[in-house]
């Protein structure tokens, strides 16, 4: 009784507590609509209606609109941070903590983007040992980067392996004692130094999420997310509502690292130049280049050779001739100012921004690159002028390092920086340096009057304004073509400071507005229809006892949301999917409790024994299913990523909730009813029809479900050689969903992007005949800021056939690109190799907790041997109908979402079989084995048809109008529920007849052979 009372209050509470969480998303939603009401009318009120501004002009009309609807948004937004403190709803709290309290939708329902960004361990173990020019430790650096793409393998570990392979008599402690600060010394083990490393990787991997951190918070996003993961050294962050993704890319990958260099001139450099011209062209045209007595090129015999060579006037010629000069579009010499002094440019020469990768590449080549002085580093940069960014320019810059590569001055001085304007009005980057900033500073602008010096952030050169005299005070500035918003981010980014580790976008996904709508209204569509067919169904088939299902089922939903909501949890498409799911085991648990109860009815038992003995016997099979099902969530949670560990997450608290409001509150809500002299009814018209005393003799069956299931097998090891449709996660690329006026040709777009891409890319409907799926590989090896908004624009005019006339890229981006994804090869291997563990786990746990439940072999035997059909049947289904269904079956992380839940929800119909068996083995002493399991199977028919066809229904629901985004998902999970059921009741029982012949299936093998052998 007073377990009962503690669950009555304890359930209070929690409906207490749910009500009062879930309240703020109804206050913070009314306080948003007043708002947006009111930036309406105001903005109205000063802007007239496009129709009356531009009356029968549409294409101003839509302009004139777009102009509206920016200032609607501009003035919504500043009307909710006027009110961020205002008081709002009953509960006194002000808007900004009450948003903070609503429930948060995830970019897939509000749109918005995604990324997932990789820490470079590479790059740290560079800045560790001081940018040594060790041949060793860079060769062994580089393979190990080269492995890591491929294997995802520990990149410390990689690097330890390959240098000990290439130097194998070296220590590492000489590489990296010099920036140590004595932590270690020359002395010190290879293992003392990799413990140093690791720490300092911990450190830097800390570091830049902070820095992270502070850069998103200032980034004007609602409720973003960032989540940290130490052991992959990967963070991802989640951005809802957010518009320009470019700036986006470029504020998060972005290390901030700001350096000061001195620059050579041309006049310090031309023979340099001159002889790697020389030499490097020799050398394309396969001479032998002559060296002198002493080792030395030498660069006269070699000149003469050249010049007698030259004959060919053409272009193509002259690149032979000259692989540098080809490439510049001016060299640029110095000049006299109007007093007669030599003025020298900061910069040495001019070039096409289309050939700064071929003139890169040709400079870093050894031989080019030992031809001028050790401490040069070319970069490029702004050429200058107004419209210096998008001129197709770029400078090339030689710039003086000092110190491995480093500059004379570091960003790390900056002490505050600031948008500001110059002299001239122009948009700048005001900077001021600390104490020891201001002296480099002094110095370095003292010794370089009327030269140039470079201001380099990232590896690429903004300013190089040349020096006039002496800066004194360590104020500085960054000119350039600037937006203020670009100028504002890059002020922040500098005083929040660099990144120790950079880090690199390997995942990301964009979801546009409308196909975030799709995605709830689908989705919200599926859970409505879902709660009400099931709700509907629980009192057709157990008359009045289908109240306490529907009662135990709201308050599951409720207290999961609510609980996910207090916890921060994002809710997106998945975890829509999650609690439909959540619906179907809320339901099944009180199946497999009244179909007990039933069967004790059926007896003759007295009502309350038979409510005793059927709660009391479905509590071992209804706990085993939900411990499969949430070990099989906590391996997805582990190994997935992004939407997937959302789903997991919902999964895992609907599991534990389901077991307290299922059996305790079904409980407490079932002897309130008999306390009150009132009997629940459990049987219905239909009820007592369905499989009551049922008695097929399915073992008899069990040969022919062997041969079946053999076939089963060979179609799923067919299935490898025939392919899968790999989604855009396990193979890497660029998916792009693109929403058209009309109808489309999958082929004809093909063949028009292939123009552009060099490749034909895969092109699928989604959803609608006007809506593709477009899925490339090009450029997805390349890495770059600007590297993502190329390929769009290279889409966007592969596409021009199939858009409207006049339709401009900003319009596509906005209008017609409606989602995207970009995963890098990197990633994809990393989520491939997850996916293959996250399976094998589940089963191999799966299988252990069987052992240790049922102590006894060969029901495990049984469980792996059913498992394995499952996941072998849904294989097949995807592999052999990838071309034939109308909708995209990919084998992507959703679907291993899918078959891990399958695996989770066989295991409950086995599980009810197997409990079944183990009880009958007792009270059937003397029967043969075949007899058992036929009643026991018999016996729990009902059961196990009840909680599958539960299970089908709602997920066939989701999958008819769930949308696009779950249906692959719900597709896997259809198949996996009618297999699961199947090989529940025709594989994994079976199995136990053939391998447990003369031996009692309620016992261990030995202690049959120990009783065997008393008996002799």
């Amino acid at each position: 009784m007073q377990m009962k009372g503690l669950v009555r209050v304890f359930a209070a509470l929690l409906v207490v507590f749910s009500l009062y969480q879930l309240s703020f998303t109804w206050i913070v939603s009314g306080h948003e609509k007043k708002m947006k009401e009111k930036a309406v009318k105001q903005v109205h009120a000063l802007m007239p209606a496009a129709a009356t501004k531009y009356p029968g002009n549409k294409e101003l009309q839509a302009l004139y609109q777009d102009s509206i609807d920016n200032a609607i948004a501009i003035r919504y937004q500043r009307l909710l941070d006027s009110t961020s403190q205002q008081k709002v709803g009953i509960w006194g709290f002000n808007y900004k903590d009450s948003k903070d309290q609503e429930a948060k939708l995830g970019l897939d329902l509000q749109g918005g983007m995604n990324v997932t960004l990789e820490v470079g361990m590479a790059d740290l173990l560079r800045s560790l040992t001081g940018y040594t020019s060790d041949k060793a430790f860079n060769e062994a650096l580089a393979k190990a980067v080269q492995q890591k793409a491929t294997t995802g393998l520990d990149m410390i570990d990689l690097f330890v392996k390959n240098y000990k392979e290439i130097a194998p008599a070296n220590k590492l402690a000489p590489l990296f004692i010099a920036n140590s600060n004595k932590r270690i010394s020359l002395e010190s083990s290879d293992a003392a130094v990799i413990t140093y490393i690791r720490k300092e990787s911990d450190v830097a991997f800390q570091n830049t999420f902070n820095i992270l951190r502070n850069r998103i918070d200032r980034f004007g996003v609602a409720s973003p997310t960032i989540n940290p993961d130490n052991v992959k050294k990967i963070i991802t962050v989640e951005l809802a509502g957010v518009t320009d993704q470019e700036r986006v890319r470029k504020y998060l990958q972005s290390s901030a690292n700001l350096q000061f260099f001195e620059l050579y001139s041309i006049n310090e450099i031309d023979q340099s130049l001159l002889k790697a011209e020389q030499i490097l062209a020799a050398t394309l045209k396969g001479a032998t280049i002559a060296k002198d007595s002493t080792g030395k090129i030498d660069t006269a015999a070699l000149a003469k050779a050249d010049s007698a060579a030259k004959k060919d006037t053409s272009a193509a010629a002259f690149a032979k001739e000259a692989p540098i000069r080809s490439l510049l579009a001016q060299v640029l010499q110095p000049s006299q100012d109007q007093g007669g002094k030599v003025v020298f440019p900061s910069a040495i020469a001019i070039v096409q921004t289309k050939d700064t990768a071929a003139l890169g590449e040709r400079l870093r080549d050894p031989i080019v690159a030992g031809q001028f002085p050790s401490n040069l580093k070319f970069a490029f940069g702004y050429a200058g002028g107004e419209n210096e960014k998008t001129s197709g320019f770029l400078a090339l810059y030689a710039l003086k390092t000092v110190d491995g590569m480093r500059a004379k001055l570091e960003g790390d001085h900056i002490s505050d920086a600031g948008q500001d304007f110059d002299e001239r009005g122009r948009v700048a980057i005001k900077m001021n340096m600390d104490n020891i900033g201001a002296r480099v500073w002094a110095t370095m602008t003292e010794q370089n009057i009327g030269k140039g010096i470079a201001i380099v952030l990232d590896d690429f050169v903004q300013t190089a304004p040349t020096v006039n005299g002496v800066i004194p005070n360590g104020s500085s500035e960054i000119t350039g073509s600037y937006e203020i918003k670009e100028a504002q981010d890059m002020a922040e980014m500098l005083k929040s400071g660099k990144l120790p580790a950079p880090a690199k976008i390997v995942q990301e996904q964009v979801v546009g507005p409308t196909l975030g709508e799709d995605a709830i209204n689908g989705g919200s569509l599926a859970f409505i229809i879902s709660f009400f067919v099931i709700f509907v169904f629980m009192l057709l088939y157990y008359n009045n006892s289908g109240w306490i299902a529907n009662i135990s089922l709201i308050l599951n939903l409720l207290f999961t949301v609510a609980i996910l909501t207090a916890m921060g949890a994002t809710f997106t498409a998945a975890s829509i999917a999650g609690l439909v799911l959540t619906i179907g085991m809320a339901v099944d648990t009180n199946v497999i409790i009244f179909e007990r109860i039933k069967e004790e009815l059926s007896l003759g038992r007295g009502y309350q024994t038979a409510v005793n003995n059927g709660y009391r016997r479905s509590l071992a099979p209804v706990l085993d299913a939900h411990v499969t099902t949430f070990l099989t969530a906590a391996i997805l949670y582990y190994f997935g990523l992004g939407p997937v560990r959302g789903f997991a997450y919902v999964q895992m608290w609907g599991i534990v909730l389901n077991l307290f409001c299922g059996i305790l509150i079904s409980r407490t809500l079932t002897d309130w009813f008999t306390n009150k002299q009132r009997h629940l009814e459990y049987f219905t018209t239909i009820g007592k029809r369905v499989f009551q005393h049922a008695k097929f003799k399915f073992i008899e069956f069990r040969k022919t479900a062997y041969i079946i299931s053999v076939v089963v097998a060979l179609l799923g090891v067919g299935a490898i050689f025939n392919g899968f449709d790999y989604g855009v996660e396990f193979k890497g690329g660029r998916s792009y969903t693109v929403r058209f006026d009309k109808p489309m040709n999958t082929q004809e777009v093909s063949d028009d992007l292939n123009k552009v891409f060099g490749e034909h890319p895969i092109v699928k409907t989604i959803g609608a005949t006007n809506q593709l799926n477009i899925t490339t590989a090009y450029k997805i090896e390349e890495v770059g800021a600007n590297v993502d908004s190329t390929v769009e624009r290279v889409l966007y005019t592969g596409l021009q056939k199939s858009l409207p006339a006049g339709v401009s890229f900003e319009e596509f981006e906005r209008s017609y690109k409606v989602g995207s994804q970009t995963v890098l090869p990197t990633i994809s291997e990393d989520l491939k190799r997850g996916a293959i563990l996250a399976t094998i786990f589940s089963i191999l746990i799966i299988v252990g907790y069987i052992f240790l439940r049922f102590r006894d072999w060969r029901y495990s035997l049984g469980t792996i041997v059913s498992l394995m059909h499952d996941v072998l049947v849904t294989l097949a289904v995807f592999s052999f109908l990838k071309n034939i269904v109308p909708f995209s079956l990919e084998i992507d992380q959703h679907f291993i979402a899918a078959i891990l839940t399958v695996i989770g929800f066989s295991m409950n119909d086995t599980i009810i079989v197997f409990d079944r068996i183990r009880e009958n083995s007792h009270s059937m002493a003397g029967a043969d084995n075949g007899t058992i399991i036929n009643k026991s199977i018999n016996d729990t028919l009902s059961r196990t048809i009840m909680t599958s066809l539960t299970v089908f229904l709602t997920i066939l629901i989701l999958f008819v109008v769930g949308g696009e985004v779950t249906r692959g998902f719900a597709f896997a999970m259809l198949i996996g529920v009618v297999t699961g059921t199947y090989s529940s009741i025709f594989v994994a029982a079976p199995i136990l007849v053939d391998f447990a012949k003369g031996k009692p299936l309620g016992e261990k093998p030995s202690a049959t052979k120990a009783k065997a052998a008393i008996a002799k």
